[in-house]
């Protein structure tokens, strides 16, 4: 029992005297005095030689011995995870290594220039939910229930309610803007779409649109053109030719359509214009009365107009892209053009 007590005492003269300034002299301490075939395993086997009488004190002596060299062990690590390593083993005055430079997409970019052209009229942007109501996205704009229009929309149903569907235009937020009440309205719906469409080179499943919308006194047809012609300079040039349609939107009356020249093929003829030699960038009309009502503005006192566009279709035309489907696919090679562009 006393060359015991001895043992033991040098030992813990020598762990008060350890010291470790990095993790592996932290581990060099683990592996000699706490390790499987540590001193403290080798000197709990001591137990077998102690008296029968002695083995209690013994014991208590032991154990106090261990939770001595884990208690330093502890404070071994603690002290090496806080230390400042002041050794490098790479050579700091190298340059780093480069960081790929992000861009914005395309369609992005064509948002945010759509947006800018029309905020210099007075347009504030306004937004809502991609999943709506029958009555935001049908109902309200005088589309009513079996109304033939409806099938011209080709729409996402939600499955356990058919009385919620994909919003298949940002119209939606046309009709939240009007039941606010608060007129004059000047405003801009940007969002994404859904249609259950074929995906192409010209068509895809869903995609991109900006509506507008203004509504006070005295608004005209006039207004409507000078304001998309406004539009169509800022964003393709002067020298763009526009020629406008007849059309049908049971939202708006009368209604029209809005061409402008092919810049994919400069007029002579491709797929993305079937071989016209011109592309349909949006849609438009003056606001239908029956919307008016419905949406409690006094179609007497207030006329208005509306328009809308895809995104991807005038990016396009602005940037050179023959394919649709190249915006939704992620390729970053196809992404890469567009850095300069930020």
């Amino acid at each position: 029992m006393e060359q015991l007590l001895k043992q033991i005492d040098a030992y813990k003269q020598e762990i008060n005297a350890s010291a470790a300034t990095d993790e592996k002299q932290v581990e060099d301490y683990r592996i000699k005095w706490l390790g499987t075939k540590g001193i403290v395993k080798a000197i709990m086997g001591e137990m077998k030689n102690v008296a029968p009488e002695k083995k209690k004190e013994a014991g208590q002596l032991l154990n106090e011995f261990k939770q001595y060299a884990e208690a330093k062990y502890e404070e071994l690590k603690a002290a090496s995870t806080g230390a400042v390593q002041t050794g490098f083993s790479m050579d700091i005055s190298l340059p780093g290594d480069p960081m790929p430079l992000g861009s914005r997409h395309p369609v992005t970019l064509m948002r945010n220039r759509i947006v800018s052209i029309f905020q210099r009229l007075g347009f504030a942007v306004a937004e809502g939910p991609e999943i709506e109501d029958d009555w935001h996205n049908f109902g309200a704009l005088n589309l009513p229930a079996h109304h033939p229009a409806r099938d011209m929309q080709d729409t996402f149903y939600i499955q356990q309610n058919p009385d919620w569907v994909l919003r298949t235009h940002t119209s939606s937020v046309q009709i939240r803007e009007m039941e606010k009440g608060k007129l004059p309205i000047r405003m801009l719906m940007p969002g994404r779409v859904y249609r259950n469409e074929t995906v192409s080179a010209r068509s895809h499943c869903f995609f991109h649109q900006v509506e507008g919308l203004y509504i006070d006194e005295n608004v005209s047809f006039a207004d409507l053109k000078q304001t998309l012609y406004f539009f169509v300079k800022e964003m393709y040039g002067k020298d763009v030719k526009v020629r406008f349609r007849p059309s049908y939107f049971p939202f708006t009356e009368p209604s029209a359509e809005m061409d402008v020249t092919c810049f994919i093929c400069g007029g002579s003829g491709c797929n993305i214009c079937k071989k016209t030699g011109w592309v349909e960038i949006l849609g438009c009309g003056m606001v239908h009365p029956n919307v008016l009502s419905n949406c409690g503005i006094d179609p007497n006192k207030y006329t208005g107009f509306a328009f809308g566009m895809g995104i991807e279709r005038p990016a396009m035309l602005k940037y050179g892209v023959n394919d649709l489907r190249l915006f939704s696919e992620n390729d970053v090679r196809f992404l890469k053009q567009f850095t300069s562009a930020i």
